[in-house]
């Protein structure tokens, strides 16, 4: 049996979460890559923690958000202390989504990451950087320098660089990334703290100072119990002056235990007691954004593409996010089923979602601890509202008012779901998971035996038309006789038309989740645009039927 992957035509520069990432998802949709890292071992700095609920859609759907789960912790809330007041403490309220907030730190984040890789048959090659990159119409051509000083020049149809804010493929093009550095530094550690905050909460002190930035002390919670990720403003004594570069100084001595402590009596109540220090470093934080996301055959993601404080844990999991929204229309390339123009759609649809990010972690950093007013909207940092509306390759059929998401938004999840010959329910997302775009029907409850005829006949043109590219499933109120060609989802309760609403009775969902067309009908002709615009028929029946 012939194996249908395409082998080394993506080359992929950085092994943090988003290059991982991006590594998995293109061999799930069928093109195997080479995944380089100049790190000869994994970095075992804790930079990123928290995990939006959006983020653990994505894992789920790449098959590994029960790993993450079992060992990160679910952030329960919040203890604030401001301005020497007393203590307050915020519940994490309910969502009503499939996830909560994890926290979980980066190195475990890239441990299951890799693991999952290397059950794809895909392996980091460590100790290996870019050294050269030359592109022209046809290919990527790159030099990559290793550990021991050989070289190595080779090819590649397209090439990715997920090799953070100092990325060396982003300056390699050109590409501009504006915007500017905080001037104050910060210390991290990860500690043991002797006090009883209830596992899962995390803690912030802020003393604001009038003419400069707060004084703080941020813990968050890691999975050992009492363990935390601090941080805090770096003291001027511990930094030698100049230096804006962001991120981990990893040349620079971390703070002592005696350093961190020094801050944490000053502003935690009761002075608890700080030990076990693992590990710390000084760290830097910009705020900057690339001009652009793409040059030619070659893509940015993550840090490469956008830093910004990490207020709202949005810096990994909007990485994370990047290269998911990227990698299926990649691989559709690659593969030579996918409009070559479909590449074209991921700076459209992320560089907004970047730009968005810096400037709201901003505003975030300059209040901090300052407050006011109403309740900020519990979905607000979920990244489950970050649509793609008004971009070019998402769209409603036109001249038709439609309630529910849109194109260009999240697919939403719809639970109590059943299906014939199953004794247990069914998620919607457990329907929507894979590397296909998924058609979902809505059917009336009181649809004709010529309508479901129709209904039937329709599915069967397109699975002979783009399996393996496409599925249909049907949702119906009522329950009805098995068929062939389309699958058929009872939904008693009416949970998906609450969702979707009752116009919108065809709704294509891509492999990222996003709803990419919706229409009245199945037969509707926006549906065969929309098709047109994304996938190459010509080169599909060549390629993946003959």
């Amino acid at each position: 049996m012939t194996e249908n992957i395409t082998r080394n035509a993506v080359l992929v520069v950085g092994a943090g979460p988003v290059g991982l990432t991006m590594a998995a998802e293109l061999a799930r949709h069928g093109v195997r890559c080479r995944l380089i890292d100049r790190a000869p071992d994994a970095l075992p700095y804790c930079r990123a923690i928290g995990v939006t609920p959006r983020t653990l859609e994505v894992w789920e759907d790449m098959g590994v958000a029960r790993t993450m789960i079992e060992r990160g912790l679910w952030i329960s809330g919040l203890r604030s202390v401001i301005a020497d007041q007393s203590a307050q403490d915020a519940m994490a309220p309910p969502l009503g989504l499939p996830f909560a907030q994890l926290g979980l730190p980066q190195y475990e984040t890239e441990r299951v990451l890799t693991e999952h890789l290397q059950t794809l048959g895909v392996e980091i090659e460590r100790g290996a950087e870019l050294a050269g990159l030359d592109q022209d119409d046809q290919g990527v051509a790159v030099t990559i320098r290793r550990g021991d000083g050989s070289m190595e020049s080779t090819r590649f149809s397209y090439a990715v660089g997920c090799d953070g804010a100092h990325s060396t493929v982003r300056k390699t093009l050109g590409i501009g990334f504006e915007g500017e550095a905080y001037p104050w530094p910060f210390m991290l550690g990860d500690v043991h703290i002797e006090w009883d905050l209830p596992y899962g909460m995390a803690f912030r002190s802020v003393r604001p100072v009038e003419g400069g930035p707060p004084d703080m002390f941020i813990a968050i919670p890691l999975p050992e119990p009492g363990r935390y990720r601090v941080s805090m403003l770096a003291p001027p004594a511990l930094v030698p002056s100049g230096g804006t570069e962001h991120g981990i100084q990893a040349e620079m001595k971390g703070p002592s235990l005696a350093d961190l402590q020094a801050i944490a009596d000053d502003l935690l109540p009761g002075k608890p007691r700080l030990s076990d220090l693992r590990w710390s470093s000084i760290f830097r934080i910009s705020m900057r954004l690339a001009s652009h996301y793409r040059n030619g055959r070659v893509f940015i993601a993550g840090d490469a593409a956008h830093i910004h404080p990490p207020t709202g844990g949005q810096g990994m999991n909007t990485g994370i996010q990047d290269a998911y929204n990227l990698a299926w229309k990649l691989a559709l390339v690659v593969r030579g089923v996918g409009q070559a123009g479909l590449l074209d759609s991921y700076e459209a649809e992320r560089r907004p979602v970047g730009a968005d990010v810096v400037k709201r972690t901003q505003a975030a950093s300059e209040n901090y601890g300052r407050e006011r007013g109403k309740k900020p909207d519990p979905l607000a940092d979920t990244q489950i509202l970050v649509s793609y509306r008004g971009t070019p390759y998402v769209g409603d059929e036109k001249s038709f008012e439609m309630a529910g998401p849109a194109a260009g938004d999240r697919a939403p999840d719809v639970q109590g779901l059943s299906q014939s010959g199953l004794g247990f329910p069914l998620r919607l997302f457990e329907v929507l998971r894979g590397p296909e775009h998924v058609l979902l029907i809505q059917l009336a409850d009181s649809v004709a035996a010529d309508e479901m005829d129709d209904a039937v006949a329709f599915a069967r043109e397109m699975q002979r038309e783009w399996t393996p590219l496409f599925r249909i499933a049907a949702i119906s109120r009522t329950p009805r006789a098995e068929t062939p060609f389309l699958t058929v989802l009872l939904d008693r309760d009416g949970d998906f038309e609450e969702a979707y609403g009752q116009e919108a009775r065809a709704i294509l969902v891509r492999p990222d989740g996003y709803i990419g067309w919706r229409g009245p009908l199945w037969r509707s002709p926006g549906l065969a645009a929309y098709l047109e615009q994304i996938f190459s028929r010509t080169r599909y029946a060549a390629s993946d039927k003959g």
